[in-house]
């Protein structure tokens, strides 16, 4: 109990008090049909929204993508996908994916700058039990907006690793960044990144030493190009090992995109790729 309680003190912008002295108590569980009558998600919502109106994302604006039954629950894919304006007045500039029921609900907190194109993030996942997914966004003029998905798969925050611990430590920090297509100046290009680290939960044990394995996973990734931010996400426990991040982003003209990875033992890895971007003929 001792690493659950510290566990879930993990996101330091919640402040929901869920680590109090004394036994840990199980909160009642999310109901499918009552999405906004979850207990967590109260929580969630009034630490990190206060009072403000969050309205119901029309799948035009904003959606997720998600299995609706997970057949691997510490690695369970799940997409943001939006249409809404990347520019102007009225952007999305942030994103939050929330997982209710998992010990550290805030799984990732994306900032986008401006004019990236296209707001879709992908990302993988570790699901506890039976809950309901949220993406919400903010708009720069303060509006909510939110989609929501019920997810079925449980057992994912204290899976054991899929990696042998020796080999996982060897490759630790291993990334590897990379375009799809032909990257075009003013046109939106997809990118994808990928970390080697087990991004360990704290909540899994060691089958051989039957001891619990320390927490240690990537709480910060910052993506930039030609020394331009693009992208910066705080993530937490809830993403699955060997983070895979994949984004949008616009090349104005040649210049390097890169990737700044920063995990909770303040270790640091970089890695970059140099573009040149051919315009169409």
């Amino acid at each position: 109990m001792k690493h659950r309680r510290q566990l879930l003190i993990m996101a330091p912008w919640l402040g929901l008090g869920l680590a109090a002295a004394g036994p840990l108590q199980a909160a009642p569980s999310s109901r499918e049909d009552q999405p906004e009558a979850s207990p967590q998600w109260l929580k969630v919502r009034a630490s990190l929204f206060g009072q403000r109106p969050i309205t119901p994302a029309t799948p035009e604006q904003l959606q997720l993508d998600a299995p609706v039954r997970a057949e691997d629950a510490a690695v369970v894919p799940i997409a943001v996908r939006s249409r809404l304006p990347t520019t102007g007045d009225q952007r999305l500039e942030k994103l939050w994916l929330l997982i209710d029921n998992n010990p550290s609900p805030v799984a990732a907190v994306f900032t986008l700058a401006p004019g990236s194109g296209q707001a879709d993030i992908e990302t993988r996942v570790r699901i506890d039990e039976y809950t309901h997914v949220r993406a919400v966004a903010q708009m720069s003029d303060g509006r909510l907006l939110m989609a929501t998905r019920w997810l079925k798969a449980s057992g994912g925050c204290s899976a054991p690793p899929g990696k042998d611990p020796a080999a996982a430590q060897a490759s630790l920090g291993r990334m590897r960044l990379k375009v799809e297509g032909e990257p075009q100046p003013g046109k939106p290009v997809l990118a994808q990144l990928m970390v080697s680290h087990p991004n360990s939960s704290g909540l899994a044990m060691d089958q051989l030493t039957r001891h619990y394995i320390p927490a240690h996973f990537v709480r910060r990734i910052d993506i930039t190009y030609a020394g331009q931010p693009v992208l910066s996400a705080d993530l937490d426990i809830s993403i699955s090992e060997n983070p895979n991040l994949r984004f949008w982003f616009v090349p104005q003209g040649a210049g390097e995109l890169k990737a700044e990875v920063v995990d909770n033992q303040d270790l640091q890895f970089r890695s970059s790729l140099q573009l040149q971007p051919a315009r169409a003929l």
